[in-house]
């Protein structure tokens, strides 16, 4: 379980970084949205107005500026051989940014799929399904990303199938506290 948050770390202080981020008003061209308002033949959109270039690319280079962070935060510490990134590769900024970045970036495109089935449905975005197939898309909310970090580390790590769904397990529990302190703060228009 160790192994699981300190390899993944930086995904998790990025996706927090970049809620604030997003809301910050600078680079405003960037806060367009990835689809750039496309429909497809049932009239929705894509992927709705949330999913941002600002949003994905914060993803991308908060991730790898989180990854240089946590990397030098555990270099040389206890913890250092608990992230399964540096039992393939030594502790070095490079190493960290690049592996952060890739976190990052998987952390926000498997959000993607997700907003694509929501739109389909009929979900507006930043709402969530009310009625007997709710629970479906909750959790989805909550294990989409992590899917996308979990594969990141599972391409470039040795990790077994156990410790993947232990990852997704782990991952999306964490993933509904986090948004619950969000929401608190006021950073989340809603609880899950």
């Amino acid at each position: 379980m160790a192994q699981i948050y300190v390899s993944l770390a930086p995904a998790i202080f990025a996706g927090i970084l970049n809620m604030v981020w997003v809301k910050v008003p600078v680079l405003g061209c960037l806060a367009r949205p990835i689809d750039a308002g496309r429909t497809l033949r049932d009239g929705r959109r894509v992927f709705g107005d949330n999913k941002t270039w600002k949003g994905l690319l914060g993803m991308l280079f908060l991730g790898a500026l989180c990854g240089i962070a946590w990397g030098a935060v555990l270099s040389g510490s206890a913890a250092e051989p608990y992230n399964l990134f540096y039992g393939v590769r030594q502790n070095t900024p490079g190493w960290s940014g690049v592996t952060g970045g890739l976190l990052g970036l998987a952390y926000g495109l498997f959000e993607l799929p997700n907003s694509f089935l929501k739109r389909r449905v009929g979900i507006t975005p930043g709402r969530t399904r009310r009625g007997a197939w709710a629970w479906i898309f909750v959790v989805l909310d909550q294990v989409d990303s992590v899917i996308g970090c979990g594969l990141v580390l599972a391409l470039l790590t040795p990790v077994s199938w156990s410790m993947f769904v232990a990852i997704v397990v782990l991952g999306g529990a964490t993933h509904v506290v986090l948004n619950l302190l969000l929401y608190a703060a006021k950073l989340r228009k809603n609880p899950l």
